[in-house]
């Protein structure tokens, strides 16, 4: 796999999924949840990368 994204946006899925049934008990509070930190997750993780972009390596 080489795709950093791809493998990015797999962990953000699995951590959101299981915060979401470890945390709420009701399927559509799960459901909520588990989307609102996937879309925080993915976003946050592409506002730093666009950041740190001009920084050479």
């Amino acid at each position: 796999m080489q795709s950093h994204l791809l493998l990015l946006m797999l962990f953000a899925f699995f951590v959101s999924l299981v915060f979401a049934v470890i945390a709420k008990d009701d399927a559509r509070d799960q459901l909520r949840l588990g989307g609102l930190m996937l879309g925080g997750f993915l976003a946050t993780a592409l506002v730093l990368g666009w950041l740190m972009y001009p920084f050479p390596r």
